[in-house]
This record gives structure tokens, C-alpha cells and sequence, in this order.
């Protein structure tokens, strides 16, 4: 029997390895606009977003937005956009990216409180999606298409 790894990069999938934390959360590493960062893979976070305070070091064009952000505890926080910025994580790679920007500081604080490593960003369904990702939890892999 074909590994999963073994039939996906022969179907033009890249193999990304994540990393799982005590608290099950996922952790990769990646680029914006060719700049290092710690991010979460969240499959239920509808966009991709970074925190407010990352716009400098990503190099974003924020704009302003009238769209409120919620989730992991928080409703109706401001948010900016930055659009066509370069994502890459592993040998994927997409030039069209656009970012939601908003105060991730009750995130950070989260995990920090539980040992954890700040982030700078979170991975979401739109770059899943474009990527038509496979998530290998047991191997801690995520696959994006070429």
C-alpha cells in the first residue's frame, strides 16, 4: 500500500510539516512578503489574518475596512486589509494574498498563559482552500497543491 505522502507529491502537492501543541493547537512556519513567521492553522478561521502590531515587520499596505473580526473569545474588533502579499510555507507560494489585520493580543496572551509561543499571524480556509489542502494530522503534515 502507497503512503499518503508517497501518492500526494506525485499528484503536484507540496508537503508542509506543522507542529502540534499540548493545547492541540497547529503551529507551522512560514513567509509574507519574504519575512519569517510563527503562524496557527486554523481550518475554522475563515480568513488569514496577522496582528496589528506585525504590519511593519510583514511590510503590509493596511487599509482600512468596515469588517468586524470574531473568534477565540472576541466579537466586533476593528480591522484592516492588506492585499496582494506573498504567502509562502514549505515550497508553496501564492502572490495574491490578502491579509485581515486585527489586535491578536487576547490570542497571544492565551498562549503564552499556557506556555506556549506567541504567534504572528493565523492561516485560514482561504489559503486551505486555494491550496485545496490535505491535513495529515497523525504525520503532522499539511499538503497544498502546486
Amino acid at each position: 500500500m502507497k503512503l499518503l505522502s508517497e501518492i500526494l507529491l506525485k499528484e503536484n502537492y507540496y508537503k508542509i510539516t506543522f507542529k502540534i501543541s499540548a493545547s492541540k493547537h497547529l503551529f507551522l512556519k512560514g513567509k509574507i512578503n519574504g519575512i519569517d513567521g510563527t503562524f496557527i492553522l486554523d481550518t475554522g478561521a475563515s480568513n488569514s489574518c496577522v496582528g496589528l502590531e506585525q504590519i511593519n515587520k510583514f511590510q503590509l499596505k493596511a487599509k482600512a475596512s468596515k469588517t468586524k473580526a470574531a473568534g477565540a473569545g472576541a466579537v466586533g474588533m476593528e480591522t484592516q486589509l492588506a492585499k496582494k502579499n506573498e504567502l509562502k510555507l514549505g515550497k508553496w507560494k501564492t502572490k495574491t494574498l490578502t491579509l485581515v489585520i486585527f489586535d491578536l493580543t487576547h490570542v497571544n496572551q492565551a498562549l503564552t498563559e499556557h506556555g506556549m509561543q506567541a504567534v504572528d499571524g493565523i492561516i485560514g480556509a482561504d489559503v486551505l482552500m486555494k491550496g485545496e489542502a490535505i491535513i495529515d494530522y497523525y504525520h503532522h503534515k499539511v499538503y497544498l497543491k502546486k
